[in-house]
């Protein structure tokens, strides 16, 4: 029996995506605090934008919906141990194509492009990619069909590159979120409406912090889920479980 598993980050390179904020900021702190080394994605121009909710990050900009702006990301990289794929967008008025471009087709295209690098990652338990789904990727969305489609297909990527990856060390999972009150999230969390409907059907009766979240995915990418590869972990407060 392992004695060894730990939250201890040192010496590792994390890549978070949409690292800026919600999710994804909350995440970046806490690696930083469990001492990895940390880089976030945004899509301004420089980070001096964010002021100081970034300071101690490396920042990137990268731009889903471009091609280019994936490469130019991937190219800028010289290593990476662990890999966050959480930006993405609630996009009401965008087309079904550009919500899958950034919410699954980007998501493939930045973990294939790292996947050189991930492979040559020396953690002992191999470097570790994971996803965001959401509740969405298991039930009907007929407001946001796109949305839906690509957080549906990200499970299945997971369960994809998990499989083909599996002989390079590299353990993919994801995590399906709950309602998260974020800054994407802000107008349902707002609205009275839907407050009652998400308080009515979670059963612990609440939305979840972004370190709710940012918690499991640590969780996936430490050692202590060494033997955990191709699942997603859903943290709903058993918004899944009610019919």
């Amino acid at each position: 029996m392992r004695s060894e598993i730990t939250f201890d980050f040192r010496q590792v390179r994390a890549i978070v995506t949409g690292g800026t904020s919600g999710i994804g900021l909350a995440t970046a702190r806490l690696f930083r605090l469990a001492g990895a080394s940390v880089l976030v994605t945004g899509q301004a121009a420089s980070a001096e934008e964010f002021g100081d909710d970034i300071a101690g990050f490396e920042y990137r900009c990268l731009e889903l919906r471009s091609k280019d702006s994936i490469r130019e990301f991937v190219d800028s990289i010289d290593g990476v141990d662990i890999l966050v794929n959480n930006a993405g967008h609630i996009m009401p008025d965008a087309s079904f194509a550009q919500a899958v471009q950034v919410n699954l087709n980007a998501v493939y295209e930045v973990s294939s492009g790292l996947q050189p690098l991930l492979a040559r990652s020396s953690l002992p338990s191999g470097a570790a990619i994971v996803n965001i789904a959401s509740m969405m990727s298991y039930f009907g969305s007929p407001h946001l069909p796109g949305y839906g489609a690509a957080k549906a297909g990200i499970v299945q990527l997971t369960k994809t590159l998990a499989a083909g990856w599996a002989k390079d060390r590299i353990r993919v999972n994801a995590v399906a979120a709950g309602s998260v009150r974020t800054s994407m999230t802000a107008a349902y969390a707002s609205d009275p409406h839907w407050q009652k409907v998400v308080s009515e059907k979670t059963p612990l009766g609440r939305w979840a912090s972004p370190e709710e979240i940012a918690i499991p995915i640590l969780y996936l990418c430490s050692s202590g889920s060494a033997f955990v590869t191709g699942h997603t972990l859903v943290v709903d407060g058993g918004y899944s479980i009610i019919d």
